[in-house]
């Protein structure tokens, strides 16, 4: 059994100091996801999910502005591959999730980026890449730290090809090389 706080092979943390940072480390994300991939996203309001998105969809690019999809529960962006962007935050039910049609994107022909996951975790394909976004202070003010856990070959290659793109400076700030276009 493994003991709490213990990371397992192929698990990540990244931290990041500001919004800019969050949407990079998505961009590098978008850059190297291929479909099928869920991505679940979980951590407290305004920790940086749907930023994180964001980061994704334009290196997917897609042109159209990126917002949480709270009310509507879903969003569809067509870039490179169609990007299925769910939010879970106010669903109360599993039935919930069928009247959606939840199982008809998963793993689906594009990309699912599943915000709040956590409530219906049980019901994402068991091959997926699981993100949680924490805030955090020290020193330096607040910060972000992202925990990326993949579940199956492909997010385990995704994560790999993450860490080794991304680098910082010397004074801790994300170094955002600009990704080449694809």
């Amino acid at each position: 059994m493994e003991k709490r706080g213990t990371m397992r092979q192929g698990e990540a943390f990244l931290t990041t100091r500001a919004a800019a940072e969050t949407e990079y480390i998505g961009a590098v994300l978008g850059k190297a996801m291929r479909p099928p991939l869920v991505v679940a996203l979980d951590g407290d309001l305004g920790t940086g999910k749907t930023v994180l998105v964001r980061g994704a969809a334009r290196a997917l690019g897609i042109k159209e502005e990126i917002s949480s999809p709270t009310f509507v529960l879903l969003k569809i962006y067509q870039g490179r591959f169609p990007l299925y962007h769910f939010d879970f935050y106010r669903l109360d039910q599993a039935e919930e999730l069928a009247e959606l049609g939840f199982d008809e994107y998963l793993p689906g022909e594009g990309l699912a980026f599943v915000e709040w996951a956590g409530r219906f975790r049980e019901y994402l394909p068991e091959k997926r890449l699981d993100i949680t976004i924490t805030r955090f202070f020290d020193y330096s003010g607040e910060g972000r730290r992202i925990h990326l856990i993949p579940h199956g070959v492909q997010a385990s290659q995704v994560v790999e090809l993450l860490i080794e793109t991304i680098t910082w400076r010397v004074d801790g700030t994300l170094n955002m090389v600009p990704l080449a276009p694809e």
